[in-house]
């Protein structure tokens, strides 16, 4: 679940259940010193730059993260499959669009 500060409530008003949306967030307890990890922490697959990879260990830990709405309630919008730790700081959520040619 997102959930807005008060005063940008109304900034969440276009969604609505169903939609594609992306979240943008802060992924807080990651460890900004890290540069290079074995993908998923399987010690058998080569070390790779923390880019090229899914790691939450990053200089700059900005996380994307697309989901559905599930619902809308007040200045809470309920999400499906978010893929983030409970907690996790919500920068921003945007409208997730289609292919440019439906635009």
């Amino acid at each position: 679940m997102a959930r807005a500060r008060p005063r940008a409530g109304p900034g969440g008003r276009w969604a609505r259940g169903g939609d594609a949306v992306v979240v943008v967030t802060w992924l807080d307890r990651a460890d900004r010193s890290t540069l290079a990890v074995h993908p998923r922490g399987d010690l058998a697959r080569p070390v790779l730059g923390v880019f090229a990879t899914r790691s939450a260990d990053r200089p700059n830990p900005i996380g994307l993260h697309t989901a559905r709405v599930l619902a809308v309630e007040g200045v809470r919008v309920r999400v499906d499959h978010l893929e983030a730790v409970d907690g996790t700081p919500v920068l921003d959520l945007k409208p997730a669009l289609g292919p440019v040619e439906g635009r």
